[in-house]
């Protein structure tokens, strides 16, 4: 945990600084969006995602490995400090996180979990092959994958009273929700 507090100090102090001024864009942007839910969505999509995208973006001073095996890294988070080990797993569930809140409450498209699974798996292979390519001393990892995809589809599980559209009634019948 202290790793991580030394490393990203200040894009954390940064994100929460900023985070109530993106409140006062949101109720302001409410003007030109159907509502507020959906312009705090958008902010909350974005304050969310930019900060970890910075996080995972910063070059570190090791080798840049890549670890192609299922659930094979992910025993090593808890092999050590148990600080690290949460650090790493509460990490990485929270870095698509956003995504899986906000996207599907800004945009209809994106309202349901077999869609929402598809876009975070996309966006966490991505990130993991950025990450490669760009050679910036980070671990390439399928659990990662794994991880920030469960952490997605977590976060749309719970956010999904605001973006379902539907319900079944009494008899099992499809209707909107108002």
């Amino acid at each position: 945990m202290g790793a991580a507090w030394r490393d990203h100090s200040t894009t954390i102090i940064v994100a929460l600084l900023v985070l109530p001024l993106a409140g006062v864009a949101a109720y302001r942007r409410r003007r030109r969006t159907r509502s507020v839910r959906e312009a705090l969505a958008e902010v909350g999509l974005l304050c969310w995602t930019v900060p970890f995208l910075g996080m995972l973006f910063t070059p570190q001073r090791t080798p840049r490995s890549i670890d192609l095996v299922p659930l094979h890294d992910l025993p090593s988070w808890f092999s050590g400090d148990p600080g690290t080990a949460l650090a790493q797993l509460v990490g990485n569930l929270a870095v698509l996180a956003g995504v899986g809140f906000f996207l599907p409450i800004r945009f209809r498209w994106a309202g349901s979990l077999p869609r929402m699974l598809a876009l975070a798996a996309a966006s966490a292979v991505a990130i993991e092959v950025l990450q490669w390519v760009l050679a910036i001393g980070r671990v390439s990892s399928v659990d990662d994958v794994l991880v920030n995809t469960v952490g997605a589809i977590l976060a749309a599980a719970c956010s999904r009273p605001w973006w379902v559209t539907e319900k079944a009634d009494n008899e099992g019948q499809i209707v909107p929700v108002p």
